[in-house]
């Protein structure tokens, strides 16, 4: 049997929904059909994709890894097929929050003005992959790329870390901070795509209240309102400004590593050459 498209749709549906009764309603598919199609990848792949053996269904190790190959796959052929994108292809940059900071937009000029018949397409997804286990991006630039199988990244540059407290609090007064002096204020934290977390300070020096957001925008809005203190890198203060937030230097806090990650192969040809552009443009 030869794998088709509709194979990997078929996985990826059992895979989101954990469940062949609520997936098979997604694809308005017979129950006895998907598990046909299913039984046919995994004859066809040679490993089995979903455990059946419990109450609950389950992906298999090998099912967890192909999820992000099946993902990527189905992903490119909607690109290639997608009307509205005919005779152009262009390359997807994914991040999860402040991009490349006060990079970000000399690499968009530098970049239409080296390569202007491709297209770079900045996209902000909220995982930790940015866009790249789920094939929605061709490359990620990532502050905490992780282990994901078949991604290979790139160490770029270690940016700084800046505490953010309320634009009118006393510590806004000061030139900068230390982590002890954020011990006294809840600490805002993205628990999704977020770098900070109570391990960065000292054992038992650590704000005692957290407060959990999933974005910047409500990271920005928890410290905002006051009582709050934020913990980010230098990219966040020159993209995100912010009236009721002030950012300052922060100083006995590790850096933040970031890299540029992309699939291996690529699935896009231009990734190595903008690999290649950021290399030269953050390590001048």
């Amino acid at each position: 049997m030869t794998a088709e498209l509709r194979h990997l749709r078929a996985f990826l549906a059992i895979a989101a929904e954990g469940s062949i009764t609520r997936a098979a309603a997604r694809l308005h598919l017979t129950q006895p059909a998907l598990s046909r199609t299913l039984r046919q990848l995994e004859e066809h792949l040679g490993v089995g994709l979903v455990d059946r053996s419990t109450h609950h269904l389950e992906l298999t190790p090998a099912g967890e890894a192909f999820r992000a190959r099946a993902a990527a796959a189905v992903a490119a052929v909607d690109e290639a097929l997608d009307p509205a994108r005919a005779g152009t292809w262009p390359l997807r940059l994914g991040h999860a929050w402040s991009a490349l900071g006060e990079h970000t937009t000399t690499l968009l000029r530098v970049w239409q003005e080296t390569y202007p018949h491709i297209p770079l397409r900045l996209l902000r997804v909220d995982d930790r992959t940015a866009g790249l286990a789920r094939g929605r991006t061709d490359a990620a630039v990532l502050r905490d790329p992780g282990e994901t199988p078949g991604i290979h990244t790139e160490l770029l540059a270690t940016e700084q870390r800046v505490a953010a407290v309320p634009a009118d609090s006393e510590l806004a007064r000061r030139p900068g901070l230390t982590l002890s002096d954020l011990a006294g204020c809840a600490l805002a934290i993205n628990t999704v795509t977020g770098t900070t977390s109570l391990d960065l300070w000292p054992p038992g020096a650590a704000p005692a209240t957290t407060i959990e957001v999933a974005n910047t925008d409500d990271w920005l809005a928890a410290i905002s309102a006051g009582g709050t203190a934020g913990v980010t890198s230098t990219a966040t203060a020159a993209m995100h400004p912010h009236p009721a937030v002030t950012y300052l230097p922060l100083t006995g806090a590790r850096g933040i590593e970031l890299h540029l990650a992309w699939r291996e192969p690529p699935t896009h040809p231009a990734v190595p050459a903008l690999a290649a552009l950021l290399r030269d443009l953050l390590r001048r």
